[in-house]
């Protein structure tokens, strides 16, 4: 075609507006509200996190988060217990103000969140996975939460409400219902919410059917404080003595071990729990379990009895607790690996990798067979602190570590100020925004931490305490009054008790001090926990007549 004056101006002009709309549409997406999506697992104990660095397994997918963006290393709890944690993430509130204490006092949906936040600020909306507060998730245009606990296999949804079974494992599930939800299910024209919670590895650590041999070749060592209990805590008070938590003593043939019949011959129940399983499914975990619990009872007949019997015995059956324990647990992380890969992904396929915060973390840490323990509660280390991963290109570089004292608490402040949404004046944590991006240095020196689920399962004693980059100081309250307080520098184990030495005098008025301000600044008090302690034992009453 011959090029004229006419075509040539109208090629100008189809040119020019083609390169303004890339214009328009490339300033649009760089002034556009982030899309966030927070991912939270369920008692991933930072040391099962590979780039926390204790080499006990690899989580490339989670490790992209900290190579792409920050990586905190004392990202703490304000109350080490599942509903609780979820309920101050959600509120950006204490459990003592949110009303959710423990995994028994309700959650008041009614109550403001950070989604109806970012919601009514034109975001849309989603949570998909474990909750574990009952009532319709509010703040969501969109629900497919796991009723209680959920099961790892063949688990129910509530659908927005509509109770559902789907037929699967719960990990791999949850993040195809993710994904369906990225895909679609959004308004592709809306800054987006995604809240993806994963049940595992929670309690009892089912693995996927392709994992359960994952680990049979390897041996694994146990902490070096795993026979703590052998010295009877010393250096400890009542409380770390009277907990039922040790992996040795307190977790199940059955339930935790993946034990139809027991050492003594007797049936454990574990069997009942197989009946949820398709045909299928219990004939891939029977063939994965069966013989190698055939070779423990073959090696130890009467594990039990000897136990008492001999002493070296004991010890290498509480070794081969611990591995059964760690390996399952580690089993159930691989899935929960695999799947935020697929989310990663997903964003960078679909060019949302630039402008979406991706947060993974957990609603506390857990025990790995330190002190010789799983489980949480304790303002101990291993469950006070939690992962915390934060990836956003725009602000965030990569290899980014930060030291300071975060915690859940600050999780609502801090994703309202990515999405230009003002903190709601009752919310009590603080933005980590600046402090993440490198723009100030300037933040708290003190957290404050709360437990009340006592008298309960695993007997972990109510207290409360506040801690330092450097030391901790705790009270236990209830049935016994007793204080502990840990140099971490020192004693990063926290296998001694100092608040009685003299040559810690001067730090222990400081920390008495720091504590006082804490409970004063958040606005709780012993009349508080009274308040919740008749709560909780009006309850207990209640179900025991």
């Amino acid at each position: 075609m011959k090029l004229t004056y006419r075509n040539s101006l109208l090629f100008f002009t189809i040119l020019m507006s083609v390169l303004a709309a890339g214009c328009n549409t490339q300033e649009k997406q760089e002034d556009a509200p982030p899309n966030i999506v927070f991912i939270m697992s369920d008692d991933h104990a930072y040391q099962a996190i590979s780039a926390y660095g204790h080499g006990l397994n690899e989580t490339p997918q989670i490790d992209r988060l900290a190579e792409e963006g920050a990586l905190f290393t004392r990202a703490t709890v304000t109350n080490s217990i599942c509903a609780p944690s979820r309920a101050v993430v959600l509120t950006g509130k204490h459990s003592f103000l949110n009303g959710k204490v423990d995994n028994i006092q309700p959650f008041d949906w009614d109550q403001n969140n950070f989604a109806k936040m970012l919601q009514e600020a034109g975001y849309n909306t989603a949570m998909v996975g474990k909750i574990h507060l009952d009532g319709l998730p509010q703040g969501f245009d969109h629900s497919m939460v796991l009723p209680g606990q959920g099961h790892y296999y063949n688990p129910d949804f509530l659908v927005n409400g509509e109770r559902q079974r789907f037929e699967g494992y719960v990990t791999e599930l949850t993040t195809q219902f993710a994904l369906d939800w990225l895909k679609e299910g959004r308004d592709q024209e809306k800054p987006f919410l995604l809240i993806y919670n994963q049940k595992a590895p929670h309690r009892n650590w089912k693995p996927a059917p392709k994992y359960l041999t994952l680990y049979d070749d390897k041996t694994f060592d146990p902490p070096a404080n795993y026979f703590d209990d052998l010295t009877n805590y010393e250096g400890r008070g009542t409380a770390a003595k009277e907990q039922e938590m040790e992996i040795d003593g307190h977790a199940m043939w059955g339930h935790d071990f993946k034990f139809e019949v027991d050492p003594n011959g007797d049936s454990t129940g574990f069997a009942r729990e197989l009946n949820r399983l398709s045909e299928e499914q219990r004939a891939q975990w029977r063939e994965a379990y069966n013989p190698k619990n055939q070779a423990f009872l073959d090696a130890y007949p009467r594990a039990e009895e000897i136990a008492f019997e001999d002493k070296e015995k004991e010890k290498e059956i509480a070794i081969w607790k611990f591995n059964r324990y760690i390996k399952d647990y580690l089993r159930t992380i691989k899935s929960v690996d695999d799947g935020v890969g697929e989310v990663l992904d997903y964003l960078e396929e679909n060019g949302l990798a630039e402008n979406t915060i991706v947060v993974y973390t957990s609603d506390q840490g857990f025990y790995l067979g330190e002190h010789g323990w799983f489980d949480k509660r304790f303002m101990y280390e291993q469950s006070f602190r939690t992962p915390l991963l934060v990836r956003y290109p725009k602000e965030i570089k990569p290899g980014t570590k930060i030291d300071k004292l975060v915690q859940n608490l600050d999780f609502a402040p801090t994703l309202l100020d990515y999405a230009g949404v003002e903190a709601a004046p009752e919310m009590q944590g603080e933005s980590f925004r600046t402090l993440v991006s490198g723009e100030t240095g300037e933040w708290r020196d003190a957290v404050y931490y709360t437990y009340y689920e006592y008298p309960s399962v695993h007997m972990v004693k109510r207290h409360y305490g506040v801690a330092t980059e450097r030391y901790k100081l705790m009270h236990f309250y209830y049935d016994i009054d007793e204080w502990e307080m840990y140099d971490l520098e020192e004693d990063p184990n926290e296998m001694n008790n100092i608040y009685d030495d003299p040559s810690y005098a001067d730090v222990r008025e400081e920390m008495h001090q720091k504590l006082k301000d804490l409970r004063d600044k958040y606005g709780d008090s012993d009349e508080m926990n009274q308040k919740y302690l008749d709560a909780y034992l009006e309850h207990m009453e209640r179900n025991n007549r």
